[in-house]
């Protein structure tokens, strides 16, 4: 561009660097995938997305849990103050959240996690030094519920990403009817 031409400008709104206990409950859900020998991770943003909202929203884990699994005792709720960080959004496929590419960027810069990359699907697992640190967290006091509850995950809930958008829609038509960018 020319000196006497100036580009526009539009306003970015600024991002929050990944939180810690963002990145831990993240790291927790992707050693919990990754922990069976015959696991590769989790499989996709997708997948991830969809168990990671279970994960943050008891509620509707619960819901979920007795529509699938009504015999199944589901545990401690892993927030209990029962507030949740970071709101999830409505976006195309559901549950989302923006800053995903952060934490998993900050997981995999600080060698804790490993993604792959097969046939355009990305397949997140645990580094070794990443499953230390998981290790490490859920033996805490703070963390184990919420270990415990992505046991449970993946025990009920290892499905794959369009599986789990469509169950959740099934289940939660208020989700479905939400205006894309809506804070779930």
């Amino acid at each position: 561009m020319p000196p006497s031409v100036t580009a526009p400008t539009t306003a970015v709104p600024p991002t929050r660097p990944p939180s810690a206990d963002a990145q831990a409950r993240l790291l927790l859900l992707i050693d919990v995938f990754s922990e069976t020998k015959a696991s590769k991770g989790i499989e996709g943003r997708m997948k991830l997305a969809k168990l990671d909202f279970l994960l943050r929203y008891p509620d509707r884990f619960n819901t979920l849990m007795a529509v699938r699994r009504p015999n199944i005792d589901v545990g401690e709720n892993p927030w209990l103050t029962g507030t949740i960080e970071q709101s999830m959004i409505r976006y195309r496929y559901g549950p989302w959240d923006p800053a995903y590419y952060a934490l998993l960027g900050a997981l995999t810069g600080k060698g804790l996690i490993e993604p792959k990359h097969e046939d355009a699907i990305a397949t997140y697992c645990t580094t070794l030094a990443g499953h230390e640190v998981a290790q490490a967290l859920a033996e805490s006091e703070s963390w184990r519920p919420v270990r415990d509850r992505a046991v449970l995950l993946r025990r009920h809930f290892n499905l794959s990403g369009i599986t789990l958008k469509n169950l959740i829609y099934e289940t939660f038509p208020d989700i479905v009817e939400a205006d894309w960018g809506t804070h779930l």
